[in-house]
């Protein structure tokens, strides 16, 4: 390749792009989608609104109702309203729990005996309905290890200890899966632009004309993006890090190797698409299909993928961002690094996405009218 001549081009790139502005975009659109979904995706469910029926009145079921009242993920106003009440409520969405205190249940429980407790979740959105559900039980578990003294000395006991995100914070969950998100994104985008917006102006001819090869011309192309979004690397690790505090237990190396050969391949799978479409529109819009929607399913944000079955789980694995999102939640949560076999082997599989990509370009890029 002659330096020359792709020094002369990347000089062109990076003055197109500070004459267009799009160099704001480089930086201004990463951080956007960090802080917009960082602070906006949301697992846990607090302050739920929750209806307690208590039918029963005793110094017991007094006990329980205050459990949940200091509980911060409840809402909680106590009534004796009938069941059919209640039930209309949660209809009309102007609760999410209703919790029923059957009569007698202070008896029954000083008598060991067996004792239901209605609970009614908004089950509308299933994970946000779930979850309320779980917290109800663990509530109404611990207020019987505290007022049943048959069920305290059970011979069973629990010694629970959560790990990598002890605090089980939601930034520490998303945000490590956010910047493959990003990374994935938007230099894809702007990749995207940089050979079809030739073709539209018409200037693709001065290639087509031009002794300069198609190896040349690539790499021209991507340097100067591929220098200006490694700047995100540290940004994005930077917001992270400082402004909502997800913990980094692992190697900066790691993190940064394996950022940059991330970028390559969402510049490849950007170059790749303009290299076959005709018009800047279709370009935008195919990358977007092919980079947010498998972004958001595949990358572990929203479901663990040991959870997806069939075929979800087969396409998971064909998307880059998997692999690359599950060495973000190693650097920053777990620090396991390179002695983890599945983080070598998924360094491996990013590598030989980017030679795969890279070369796929190369080869569809034609230096001459079609």
């Amino acid at each position: 390749m002659r330096t020359g001549v792709i020094k002369a081009y990347i000089l062109k790139e990076l003055t197109e792009l500070i004459r267009s502005r799009f160099i704001v975009m480089v930086y201004l659109m990463p951080s956007m989608i960090l802080f917009l979904f960082g602070y906006g995706i949301r697992m846990e469910v607090t302050h739920a609104r929750t209806l307690i029926i208590d039918y029963d009145q005793s110094h017991y079921s007094h006990r329980l109702v205050s459990k949940f009242e200091h509980s911060k993920y409840f809402d909680v106003m106590v009534s004796t309203m009938s069941e059919d009440e209640a039930l209309h409520k949660i209809k009309k969405a102007e609760t999410d729990v209703v919790i029923i205190i059957p009569e007698s249940f202070e008896k029954r429980l000083l008598h060991s005996q067996t004792t239901q407790i209605g609970v009614f979740a908004d089950a509308a959105f299933p994970s946000r309905g779930l979850t309320m559900e779980n917290y109800v039980k663990g509530v109404i578990l611990d207020a019987a290890l505290s007022v049943s003294p048959g069920f305290s000395k059970g011979i069973i006991q629990i010694n629970q200890r959560t790990l990598f995100n002890q605090a089980m914070r939601d930034e520490d969950a998303i945000v490590p899966g956010l910047i493959g998100l990003v990374l994935l994104i938007a230099p894809a985008i702007l990749a995207a632009l940089l050979i079809v917006k030739e073709k539209e102006r018409g200037t693709i001819f001065n290639f087509y004309a031009s002794p300069v090869a198609k190896i040349e011309f690539l790499a021209a192309k991507m340097i100067p993006v591929f220098l200006l979004h490694s700047l995100n690397i540290f940004i994005l690790f930077l917001w992270a890090v400082y402004l909502f505090e997800v913990p980094f237990r692992g190697s900066f190396l790691l993190y940064w190797f394996a950022s940059e050969l991330y970028i390559i391949i969402s510049l490849s799978i950007g170059m790749l698409i303009s290299v076959i479409t005709r018009t800047q529109i279709v370009a935008v819009v195919l990358t977007v299909i092919i980079t947010i929607i498998p972004g958001f399913l595949y990358s572990g944000i929203i479901m663990p993928i040991s959870s997806m079955v069939g075929v979800s789980q087969v396409e998971a694995h064909i998307f880059p961002v998997m692999y690359y999102n599950h060495i973000m939640y190693d650097v920053f949560l777990v620090g396991e690094g390179l002695n983890s076999s599945k983080t070598q082997a998924y360094l491996a599989i990013l590598a030989m996405y980017g030679v795969i990509l890279l070369s796929l370009g190369r080869w569809l890029l034609r230096k001459e009218l079609r």
